[in-house]
């Protein structure tokens, strides 16, 4: 009946249920070693030595035969089973104060750059809601009147970050350049000839055969896809190191015209990189921070929605401002929940899984209408790192998932100090929850990324150590005043 809350389990209920299912298989383990246990009491311990003893000489060639099948199948497992994943350490680029850009600096430019007021008006709009602060970085090209995205401040821009990152890297790790024996790069939308992982090879003297890749045009999730494709090359590849590069490079990207949608990176991405250290090798196991336990990737709505406006200008009623597409949220809440589907089984506990299962059948045999039940991911992870691409993401993942502030504070934090760093958002964020010395041994965490196409992937960690705050970094200089509110609109 309307107005008549539905009837709700008593909270001893819930707890009990959750307990049960999921600790079933130590308490049916328990059961059978308490009946043993009572067995052999029963029998004394010299009529247990006589029962085993009948028991092997009742039938030999069934209890070598029964031996051997134990000896095959476990050298079957040891032969099978994945190589274990580690990551030894990374390093996230931190901008100079030089390439700083406050509203009024951005905003300024953006007048004397564009006399199309609308366009200004309509940039300035984006700025106010975007989330970011006032210290966000572009590169150097981009302080220029009117900017200079020539292919010459692009790779100068590549190297600044990058090669910074990496530099960091090795100083952190002690990597040397003959230890390198796979490298990945991903940057979206800058490609040159020769690529950006030669630039790299050729910078640190990597060796002649190391196995490179350079992946471009996947988007702000392509950071995940470099972690995928790195542990599928370290499963066919014993002993191994791989560096790991995510970037986006601004400089050639810059829009001077007044199509609404070209106009929005101008708003939203700032510099950054990242560098990983991904390795194999047993040793590495005792100084490596995390161990890879799971990537999922999906390519979910890959039609031409996918590339509409993600904000878009609010006509109605004469009202003005900005909005996520609809369309948009809807194409990323279908790639998320068949990311959700599929991560689920792999680290959600029993009792979720059994929900969750309960509610599909339901909703399929009895009634379309039943609410879906969503997993509480908080049972199966301590952190979070949803991809900073913008405010409204942040706010439709954080609702869809039901966390708290708290569990998407990083990503706040991250989108406000250093802006849409595409790919390599999701270890400002790693390292935020570092810098407040809050990752500890055990502790389990989930990468998100979003990116064009329109795919959701993801990547759960394992802390294998109590990481102790980095005295440096790019959160050194400022994770004191960290977490800060941010206002829905800042008014320029």
């Amino acid at each position: 009946m309307p107005g008549v809350p539905e009837p709700e389990l008593p909270r001893s209920v819930k707890i009990g249920f959750r307990f049960i299912v999921d600790n079933f298989r130590l308490l049916f383990l328990a059961g059978v070693m308490t009946a043993m246990a009572s067995e052999v009491h029963q029998l004394g311990f010299d009529g247990t030595v006589d029962a085993v003893w009948e028991l092997i000489e009742g039938n030999p060639v069934r209890n070598l035969a029964l031996a051997l099948s134990v000896v095959v199948a476990g050298v079957l497992y040891l032969v099978s089973r994945p190589r274990p994943v580690y990551l030894v350490d990374y390093a996230c680029f931190r901008p100079p104060p030089t390439c700083r850009v406050p509203f009024s600096t951005f905003m300024e430019h953006t007048r004397l750059i564009n006399s199309d007021e609308r366009s200004v008006k309509f940039q300035t709009r984006i700025l106010e809601r975007s989330g970011l602060g006032e210290e966000t970085c572009l590169p150097p090209a981009n302080h220029y009147i009117p900017p200079k995205p020539t292919m010459e401040g692009a790779r100068a821009e590549a190297e600044l970050v990058i090669f910074a990152a990496v530099d960091d890297l090795m100083k952190k790790t002690g990597l040397r350049s003959k230890d390198v024996d796979i490298l990945i790069v991903n940057c979206s939308l800058f490609s040159p000839t020769p690529s950006l992982s030669a630039m790299i090879i050729n910078k640190y003297k990597l060796r002649s055969n190391i196995r490179s890749f350079n992946l471009s045009g996947m988007g702000c999730s392509a950071g995940l896809i470099s972690i995928d494709l790195a542990s599928d090359l370290l499963q066919v590849h014993p002993r191994a190191n791989a560096l790991v590069v995510s970037t986006e490079i601004i400089t050639p990207n810059f829009y001077s015209g007044n199509q609404r949608s070209m106009l929005l990176p101008n708003c939203l991405f700032r510099m950054g990189a990242a560098a990983i250290l991904l390795s194999n090798r047993g040793r590495e196991a005792a100084r490596a921070k995390y161990r890879l336990a799971h990537v999922v990737r999906t390519h979910k709505g890959a039609d031409d929605r996918s590339y509409r406006c993600v904000y878009q200008e609010e006509d109605a009623e004469g009202h003005s401002g900005i909005s996520l597409s609809k369309d948009l949220m809807a194409i990323a809440g279908k790639s998320l929940r068949s990311n959700i589907t599929t991560i689920g089984p792999l680290v959600l506990p029993m009792s979720e899984q059994l929900l969750f299962a309960l509610s599909f059948a339901g909703r399929k045999l009895i009634d379309p209408a039943w609410k879906p039940y969503v997993p509480d991911f908080k049972k199966a992870f301590d952190h979070f790192c949803i991809h900073a691409g913008g405010r409204a993401v942040i706010d439709e993942l954080q609702k869809s998932l039901d966390l708290s502030a708290e569990h998407v504070e990083a990503s706040r934090m991250t989108l406000h100090r250093f802006g849409n760093t595409s790919s390599s958002s999701l270890w400002y964020e790693l390292n935020y929850i570092e810098s407040k010395g809050r990752m500890r041994r055990g502790d389990r965490v989930w990468q998100i990324g979003f990116g064009s196409g329109f795919k959701c992937n993801s990547a759960v960690w394992k802390c294998l150590r109590t990481v102790k705050a980095p005295a440096d970094g790019p959160w050194a200089d400022c994770i004191a005043r960290y977490p800060v509110d941010i206002p829905e609109v800042v008014r320029l």
